[in-house]
């Protein structure tokens, strides 16, 4: 039940729907989480202080609305770039740890 997570949450955390390769279901799954939609109804039955995240890439009006995700409880984009920092610091001990030019190589 969405309004009994919701409840109170500090945290409203989403995802897509549909990934790559389920494009065929995009009709089913939309029906089967539109109660799960994070809109401004859903936002206010949070905790008034509450953030919202999301993954995404997003579909606008279906997942999240548009005012929600680019609203001032969003913090989608500053997770967004956290995402992409974290993913080259991986890559680069990855490459390092490979070339042995990291603390930890792997014989």
């Amino acid at each position: 039940d969405a309004a009994v997570a919701l409840a109170g949450a500090d945290v409203v955390a989403t995802d897509t729907w549909v990934s790559m390769g389920q494009e065929d279901e995009k009709a089913a799954r939309q029906e089967l989480f539109r109660s799960y939609a994070v809109d401004a109804a859903a936002m206010a039955q949070a905790a008034p202080d509450a953030v919202v995240l999301h993954c995404l890439p997003a579909y606008r009006g279906y997942e999240i609305a548009a005012e929600v995700i680019d609203g001032p409880q969003s913090l989608v984009w500053d997770e967004a770039e956290n995402r992409l920092h974290a993913q080259k610091a991986l890559m680069t001990w990855l490459v390092a740890r490979s070339t042995g030019q990291g603390p930890e190589r792997t014989p």
